[in-house]
């Protein structure tokens, strides 16, 4: 049997380790993971872009008439202002994603803010939207976030289920998303890859192309992020 003093650090170890990644933790920050469970509704969403390949995204989103959250990375917007703007033109929400994808773990309340000042600025200038919305890089929350998120009014968003599209084939992602498709579910897809340059997202596209007419033929509609939360979230964040 563990002494009162392992039995204590495990139990803060756990704390923290909910803290920092947990999906529905706000302990670091105002956040939430899912929307409204009274309306058949699925929120999609993309991070890490603008990219090259977001484009062709967009072409599927709107073959099915499918609004969507990007959430995107400032040092990204900046490089591709058009295929920023071209997101929020198309009727898809523009959130912020940080300015260079860092993970936020042991870094100082300055340097948090700066990161997601840097990428409001970025997401405004180019599409004449300020986003309302943040998620973190890597799922990661950390000591002042919540100062910066406040200042910036930003409303932290993880997911209900994260297609981890960056690693799996076509088929996984999908089955994976699927299981999860539950009235309010926030589901997370990357239309880049961090920073890179050009990155292949074919996965991702191959699993889009085949959760839609899945998803819609189960008789779900597709909500942007602050259109599937109900009062009774917001007010609780």
């Amino acid at each position: 049997m563990a002494s009162p003093l392992v039995a204590g650090s495990l139990a803060a170890a756990a704390l923290m380790t909910y803290a920092v990644r947990g999906r529905s933790s706000a302990l670091l920050a105002p956040s939430v993971y899912r929307g409204a469970r009274d309306r058949r509704a699925i929120a999609l969403t993309f991070d890490d872009g603008p990219s090259e390949s977001t484009p062709r995204l967009l072409d599927l989103l709107d073959r099915y008439r499918v609004a969507a959250t990007f959430f995107q990375c400032g040092a990204n917007v900046r490089r591709l202002p058009d295929i920023a703007r071209a997101v929020t033109s198309a009727g898809h929400e523009a959130g912020n994603h940080s300015d260079s994808h860092p993970n936020f773990s042991f870094r100082s309340s300055g340097f948090i803010y700066d990161e997601l000042a840097r990428a409001q600025v970025a997401i405004e200038d180019a599409t004449g939207t300020r986003p309302a919305l943040f998620r973190a890089p890597f799922g990661v929350r950390w000591f002042g976030l919540k100062e910066a998120q406040t200042r910036l009014g930003l409303l932290g968003v993880m997911w209900t289920a994260l297609g981890l599209d960056w690693k799996w084939p076509e088929d996984r992602i999908t089955s994976r998303l699927l299981a999860a498709a539950k009235n309010g579910a926030i589901l997370c897809l990357h239309d880049g890859r961090e920073l890179a340059r050009a990155p292949d997202i074919s996965t991702t596209l191959g699993a889009v192309r085949r959760l839609l007419p899945e998803l819609i033929d189960r008789g779900f509609q597709f909500e942007r992020v602050t259109d599937i939360l109900c009062p009774t979230i917001l007010k609780s964040v």
